[in-house]
């Protein structure tokens, strides 16, 4: 059994020759926006224990920016903030895949 319900991890690397990654993307600003979205409602202790962390490069750099849950194992992408709200609602509270940002 994991010690988190759900764990996120957003793909925030970014390349030093300028070549296509996630943070191109801004995708450690997605990452602090979804972390301060679960404070902000109080799920990710007290509901769900969700952990939301950096990772490095996750090689799917052609599908970013990306996130990965587990311990499902599901694969997103997203273009804004409410992609990012569409995955909290739907996946992380209520456990169901969002189709349309699934990779």
């Amino acid at each position: 059994m994991s010690f988190y319900d759900k764990h996120v991890f957003f793909c925030t690397n970014q390349r030093e020759d300028g070549s296509q990654c996630c943070n191109n993307h801004g995708a450690q600003k997605a990452r602090d926006y979804m972390k301060s979205k679960l404070k902000e409602l109080d799920i990710a202790k007290h509901q769900n224990n969700i952990r939301i962390n950096s990772a490095g490069c996750m090689n799917r750099c052609d599908k970013g920016p990306v996130i990965v849950i587990y311990p499902e194992g599901t694969w997103y992408t997203y273009g804004d903030e409410s992609d990012l709200d569409e995955i909290i609602e739907q996946h992380l509270k209520r456990g169901l895949i969002v189709g349309r940002l699934k990779i």
